[in-house]
């Protein structure tokens, strides 16, 4: 199986069409931030576009989409924000959109409580597929905290405490993020490696190749 993500679209896909494989590729996932403080009708647009290429998405909201997203991807029933989604027998995936508090005050923020619950519900919709050996991925635009992935320009790290303690106890194969757009970087949290690709508009994405019950990603770069 492969997958492809990608996020903090803010509403400009680039050349996203470029990538490499993208129609032929399994799924597609949004990892959040499809627009810039846009609403409903923006991220329709963004899907619409997408779907040109690929029609099988996933996707989450950022915490630059307003909270009338969240109930788009609902609507269309493609969101993993609060929600686990099995990919055949052998993937499953559930995610955590928006993100922590920021001093920004941006229209889709949420306590560290809020994403502790929102990840144990998508993640309880697939724990047993889990327990059987499907692969875990957990999809979060908000990355775990203390990683190369959360590190803003001024060092300082701005990631999820929910988020890291969720890969702590639970050790997903993989984590994918965004968010932080200059914090493009893999890293490991046990045997769980978190992958942020920065902005669609400069071309990063993530490539996962699943075999059996193994998982293998890289950052990828049109």
């Amino acid at each position: 199986m492969r997958i492809i993500a990608f996020g903090d679209i803010h509403g400009d896909l680039g050349n996203f069409a470029s990538i490499p494989g993208l129609s032929q590729a399994d799924l597609v996932v949004l990892t959040g931030d499809l627009t810039n403080f846009g609403g409903r009708e923006d991220a329709a647009t963004v899907l619409q576009q997408v779907r040109a290429v690929h029609t099988k998405i996933l996707a989450l909201p950022g915490n630059l989409d307003k909270k009338d997203v969240n109930a788009l991807l609902d609507d269309e029933g493609i969101t993993l924000h609060g929600r686990g989604r099995r990919i055949d027998a052998s993937v499953a995936l559930h995610g955590v959109g928006g993100s922590n508090i920021t001093p920004f005050a941006t229209p889709n923020e949420y306590s560290e409580e809020e994403i502790a619950d929102l990840l144990a519900a998508g993640f309880n919709e697939i724990a047993d597929a889990v327990r059987n050996g499907s692969v875990h991925l957990l999809v979060a635009h908000p990355p775990p905290l203390n990683t190369k992935t959360d590190k803003i320009s001024a060092g300082v790290h701005v990631g999820s405490q929910a988020v890291r303690q969720f890969i702590e106890t639970h050790q997903p194969a993989l984590c994918l993020t965004g968010h932080i757009h200059e914090a493009r970087a893999v890293d490991t949290i046990g045997a769980t490696t978190i992958i942020n690709p920065g902005m669609m508009q400069d071309g990063g994405y993530i490539d996962i190749s699943i075999q059996g019950n193994v998982a293998a990603a890289s950052i990828g770069r049109i």
